[in-house]
């Protein structure tokens, strides 16, 4: 069997470098060496936001203009949008069988996610039992690999405790467990410090960002409250300046030298941050370019999805077809 990798992105917005650190630069790499599946998570964004539907079906095209931007290519890879396979619905649906509440309950990202968003008793049960959906999403093609952020190992963990229940209950190997890929960098903080960059926070830095608004953003970073002078040591563990310029520039010399002199003093941010402009500007202006080509002609994009999705969908009604037979759902063969 081939080493299938599936991972995806939620459409609730314009991707940002977060997520090419932790995501978008491994797909982009493994897509040369494996069969690659890349999913516009559509059913999983409507979880937390399932009043605003007209906003994930925007951002779809912002999504797949992104993906394309920096770089994955539809001849190497399919691209394609989730609810456009209605079998992963199914193979869900069949899987909540498997698992109990208090196991959902129990998932680490599910609760730390869950406190984020301040639900409290509220929880919507799609958004509960989204880490079923995403076992659906990697077992119906039957990935090897998922490339994830730490945070979420503990739903590989959960989708591969499926596939063992899965096949112990209907004496089968139709489905295959799945392994994590994690990136060297899996986290990205945000331009205010925080450990998570999100839209909701205001603290991303998108790849469609023109430089007027990159600089603006760089320029603002936060580094250390405690370097009020130039003369001053500098804090350099915990600095977003830093883990920029760790994810970005090529030059992991001069990044090294720059840590040691700040860390003594002498050093300015205003220096420290025109330097990650630079690098910044360097990574973001070939995909600002892709993108501008791209966005020419938006219909294209679309028919590339959709092409994406009919073959995605192909795969995934083979495979329902094993998972009804070893259930006996299989009346009409």
């Amino acid at each position: 069997m081939a080493d299938i990798i599936l991972t995806g992105a939620r459409p609730t917005g314009p991707l940002h470098l977060g997520h090419y650190v932790g995501a978008l630069a491994n797909w982009v790499r493994l897509q040369e060496t494996h069969t690659q599946f890349v999913m516009i998570a559509d059913v999983q964004a409507l979880t937390d936001n399932y009043e605003f539907p007209g906003r994930i079906r925007e951002h779809v095209t912002t999504v797949a203009l992104d993906y394309l931007a920096v770089g994955i290519d539809p001849t190497k890879t399919t691209i394609f949008i989730q609810s456009a396979i209605p079998e992963i619905a199914e193979l869900t649906l069949f899987y909540l069988n498997l698992v109990t509440v208090a196991r959902l309950q129990r998932n680490p990202t599910v609760k730390t996610e869950i406190a984020q968003k301040e639900f409290g008793a509220s929880i919507p049960a799609g958004f509960l039992m989204y880490p079923v959906s995403q076992a659906a999403d990697i077992t119906i093609f039957k990935a090897r690999y998922v490339p994830v952020g730490e945070d979420q190992l503990p739903m590989i963990e959960q989708t591969n405790e499926i596939v063992r229940a899965f096949n112990r209950i209907y004496k089968t190997d139709v489905l295959r467990e799945a392994e994590a890929i994690v990136p060297p960098i899996a986290r990205l903080p945000g331009t205010d410090g925080k450990a998570k960059m999100g839209k909701s926070l205001g603290n991303c830095i998108y790849l469609s960002d023109p430089t007027d608004v990159v600089q603006k953003k760089v320029m603002s970073m936060y580094t250390d409250a405690n370097h009020l002078k130039v003369s001053d040591p500098g804090k350099v563990e915990g600095n977003p300046v830093f883990a920029y310029l760790d994810a970005f520039d090529p030059d992991k010399t001069e990044v090294a030298r720059l840590k040691e002199h700040y860390a003594h003093g002498g050093l300015g941010d205003v220096v420290l941050k025109k330097r990650l402009l630079e690098v910044l500007e360097t990574f973001l202006t070939p995909i600002r370019t892709r993108r501008k080509e791209f966005e020419q002609d938006i219909p294209a994009i679309m028919h590339t999805v959709k092409e994406g999705s009919d073959h995605a969908r192909s795969i995934a009604t083979h495979t329902m077809q094993q998972v009804r037979g070893v259930m006996c759902l299989d009346y009409f063969k």
